[in-house]
């Protein structure tokens, strides 16, 4: 029986993409599950029931455009997700998330999340200190928040302005977007109602360019980010 992975589509639009890909290639079955409907995006708060996590070989929570620490959103889905996550690592079911979902991870597992003083939206440069796991190199971003890593957990990545990976375990978080290619990315910038991206100083010509530019190049790290993921992370012995 194939192992299976389900990503959790915390916003319809931030969808597992370039990552699903990678996990099907590695011999996955994909699944996925939606959080926040799409009528839902302005009043995101609601209840929520997740699927049992144990079902899965690895769990995936991607990415959303609100905070993770909002108190409303804490009061409902956000902090029943938490309890799966807690749930599943219980379990020893192996966790991998995606910006928010990875800030997401920081906040259940003891670290805390909070607005950036900078924040981060195009292609940036992430030094690894264990690139077998998250290779470094140009990769996309769009968060204003970021984590403190959580207890006992070690920091992989950095760029100068956040903390870009941490492994706990059988869990890594992530804080740039892998998933993302020059599709998905079109779809994000036509929904850019607040401006970001021009606001940072980038035209959406310019990141869809650059974005199609770099597309080899991340076809192959994101490739060897999954590998790495599966084998040093997936792969620690289970909790006792």
């Amino acid at each position: 029986m194939a192992p299976k992975v389900l990503f959790l589509v915390n916003e319809h639009m931030a969808t597992e993409a370039l990552l699903g890909e990678a996990f099907a290639e590695q011999g996955f079955d994909v699944e996925t599950f939606g959080v926040v409907p799409p009528e839902k995006i302005d009043d995101p708060a609601g209840e929520v029931t997740f699927p049992d996590p144990t079902g899965y070989d690895v769990i995936v929570p991607l990415g959303a455009r609100w905070p993770v620490y909002d108190e409303a959103l804490r009061a409902t889905w956000v902090g029943a997700e938490m309890q799966m996550i807690r749930d599943a690592a219980a379990a020893g079911v192996a966790l991998l998330g995606v910006c928010f979902g990875g800030q997401l991870l920081a906040q259940t597992f003891g670290g805390t999340v909070a607005r950036s003083a900078r924040p981060e939206i195009g292609w940036h440069d992430v030094i690894s200190d264990r690139p077998d796991i998250v290779p470094g190199g140009p990769w996309f971003q769009w968060h204003f928040d970021r984590w403190t890593v959580p207890p006992g957990a070690t920091e992989l990545a950095r760029t100068a302005n956040a903390s870009q990976a941490f492994v706990l375990g059988r869990t890594l978080g992530l804080q740039f977007h892998p998933e993302v290619d020059a599709t998905l990315l079109k779809i994000w910038l036509a929904d850019d109602r607040d401006g970001d991206a021009v606001a940072a100083g980038l035209t959406h010509d310019e990141l869809i360019t650059r974005t199609i530019e770099l597309a080899p190049d991340v076809a192959v790290r994101i490739r060897a980010l999954v590998r790495g993921f599966l084998t040093h992370v997936a792969g620690q012995p289970l909790p006792s």
